[in-house]
């Protein structure tokens, strides 16, 4: 039986059909779900793409948590379903409570747009099992209001728990704590990160395809579970 994986669209939604594109390259069937629709279709997994849902009116993320589909993905997500959210994606799941703390304006008030380096730094979560952990990767970033932010006492949880998934390397483009790129919750199903793996999939357009381990993990998960 083919694993599907589904991809949320929003209003404002961009990297949608990337997402899918890169899913399908993993060897999943890609499932296009619509924000109005409180049905996932029966799929095996989520990805909440990056892009700009609802304009980023209010916060990134804070109308889009509120979206029928949203429901559904909490319920699920909270059950054990795999739950990848990429940029604005991440933006939604810590609206959505499903993460802890928040992303902010970049420190530097411009968008930011550059292949960055990022160091694996748990390699157990649903979506990064096909990675080493301490493994150096590279993978497109962009974005306007990507500062991960959060208390010291959420910090030092994140870091003694292992869930800081990802970490900026050489330099950190946005201001976030840390230098946090990517978190996870406790039980690792759920994973939010600022820069695009979807965008690093083949060589004929990604800097690298260092971002197609996202999507091989969580394959490899659900064939085994």
């Amino acid at each position: 039986m083919t694993t599907r994986i589904g991809v949320v669209t929003f209003p404002g939604s961009l990297d949608d059909v990337d997402a899918r594109r890169a899913i399908g390259l993993a060897g999943a069937e890609p499932v296009a779900l619509w924000h109005r629709d409180r049905s996932l279709n029966q799929v095996d997994a989520v990805v909440l793409p990056g892009g700009f849902s609802y304009g980023d009116y209010l916060r990134c993320g804070a109308i889009a948590r509120f979206s029928p589909v949203m429901e559904t993905v909490v319920e699920q997500a909270r059950a054990g379903l795999p739950v990848l959210g990429i940029c604005n994606g991440f933006q939604v799941l810590c609206e959505s409570h499903l993460l802890p703390g928040a992303l902010t304006r970049n420190d530097h008030l411009h968008f930011v747009c550059r292949d960055q380096r990022l160091r694996v730094e748990n390699a157990d979560t649903a979506w990064t099992s096909d990675y080493a952990e301490g493994q150096e990767i590279t993978v497109p970033l962009k974005n306007g209001e990507g500062g991960y932010v959060a208390d010291e006492r959420t910090l030092d949880e994140l870091e003694a728990t292992g869930r800081v998934v990802f970490r900026y390397l050489d330099v950190n483009p946005n201001g976030s704590r840390r230098d946090i790129a990517g978190i996870c919750n406790e039980a690792g199903n759920v994973v939010g990160l600022m820069p695009h793996p979807e965008h690093a999939v083949e060589a004929l357009t990604g800097p690298t395809t260092d971002g197609l381990g996202f999507f091989t993990s969580v394959l490899k998960k659900l064939v085994t579970a």
